[in-house]
């Protein structure tokens, strides 16, 4: 299609900043094959929280408009640093806080401001809603965009409220984020459900059904298990990172990504400084006078390296992509600022002896190919049942003050 090469594996990014100089001719062709990778597969990051910088604009919030992608923007995205960044497919991230009524409304505005962000700018944005748009869109110039749900709490307890998302065009949805939902652990949350509990379990079921990829990233460790044990397509982590080389609990043990090596999913690996360098989470758990004293350390594309091959170790090559979270964090590693530093990592990694093949898997084969087996295992699933009509209210009856299921609680429904 479009002669783009498309395989069923998966790359890994391993970026590296040399102490001594190169010279420009070796810069040059590892550029050369950074280039032309990404000219023929799409770059298909996994997290981009643009929506919430318009919304939270100083001087103009919620304006499309007003927030001119063509020009400067303060934030790290636009139409021109996406266009030097290579960038093929995006998704695009319609986070909202986790605390607070409405939740289901506020989501709402932000696929809002994110459709808006793709009409305004047809010329650059196309909205994909299977992997055959997205290489659909690539194929004719466009960056290819995708809505993803950051935070279970959007859909308020209702599965009808998950389908009727899916049928705007989420097709991810991150189950938990820094708050625990009421059927899914966080990583950053203090534990009350043991993981999933039965009507979490469900959402995965009708997650599974609708072809909606299940997004890791934010859940706890038991919350990861359990949905591997449950799901019946591909997972993924949108923007997450390694445990075993930072000890975050935003970062994923080693044993779950053995399992997703497993399940077929997809580690998309973040560049957010706490979670991939350890001096960073050192100083951010400094109290804020402390703080004050101490130089901020700063990560570096080497961080990003270690966690990428840390990963393909574990994982392997064909489960690892790239996950930037640019726009929701407020500190970049060095040599990844913003959207227009993608080639320089793949030329890196070229440099490194990454080959071609490989590169392509982590560009985007591997999240496309995760995503294409979600649609498959979503038709056969609809060979076998309707849409689920269970509540939270059937499932999860029997709970102790503080949330946590009790036994007895009744089992799945359709």
């Amino acid at each position: 299609m479009n002669g783009f090469r498309f395989s069923h594996g998966l790359a890994i990014v391993a970026i590296a900043i040399p102490a001594v100089a190169r010279p420009l001719h070796a810069q040059d062709t590892h550029m050369e094959t950074a280039r032309r990778v990404l000219s023929t597969t799409p770059l298909f990051d996994g997290h981009n929280d643009l929506p919430w910088a318009i919304r939270e604009s100083a001087s103009a919030p919620r304006d499309v408009a007003a927030y001119d992608l063509r020009g400067a923007v303060p934030g790290h995205t636009d139409i021109a640093r996406l266009r030097r960044g290579m960038v093929g497919a995006q998704f695009w991230s319609v986070y909202i806080p986790p605390a607070g009524a409405g939740a289901a409304t506020t989501q709402l505005e932000q696929i809002d401001i994110a459709k808006q962000v793709f009409a305004r700018y047809p010329d650059a944005f196309e909205e994909a809603l299977t992997p055959d748009a997205v290489l659909d869109a690539f194929g004719r110039g466009r960056i290819a965009s995708i809505i993803g749900m950051e935070g279970g709490h959007a859909i308020e307890n209702s599965l009808g409220a998950l389908r009727a998302f899916y049928g705007m065009g989420a097709r991810y949805l991150t189950l938990t984020r820094s708050a625990n939902t009421d059927w899914a652990d966080s990583g950053t949350d203090e534990l009350k459900h043991d993981g999933l509990t039965e009507f979490g379990r469900e959402v995965i079921r009708e997650m599974n059904r609708l072809g909606m990829l299940v997004d890791l990233s934010h859940t706890s460790p038991g919350t990861m298990h359990d949905v591997l044990d449950v799901s019946e397509a591909p997972v993924i982590f949108s923007h997450s990172s390694v445990r075993a080389v930072v000890d975050h609990p935003r970062n994923v043990p080693d044993d779950v990504l053995r399992r997703l090596a497993a399940n077929g999913g997809v580690i998309m690996i973040t560049f957010v400084p706490s979670f991939i360098n350890n001096a960073v989470k050192d100083w951010q758990a400094l109290p804020e006078a402390d703080r004050q004293r101490t130089p901020e350390p700063r990560a570096t594309m080497a961080d990003v390296i270690a966690h990428l091959e840390h990963a393909r170790r574990v994982a392997g090559v064909d489960h690892i992509g790239i996950g930037s979270d640019f726009d929701g964090i407020t500190s970049v590693p060095v040599g990844l600022e913003d959207v227009s530093t993608y080639p320089a990592l793949f030329a890196e990694l070229a440099r490194r002896g990454w080959s071609e093949a490989d590169l392509r898997k982590l560009a985007g084969e591997n999240v496309l190919r995760a995503w294409r087996q979600a649609e498959t295992a979503a038709a056969r699933v609809q060979r076998l049942r309707g849409p689920s009509t269970a509540t939270i209210q059937q499932l999860d009856r029997a709970r102790t003050e503080d949330g946590t299921v009790q036994a007895g609680a009744t089992g799945a429904g359709s």
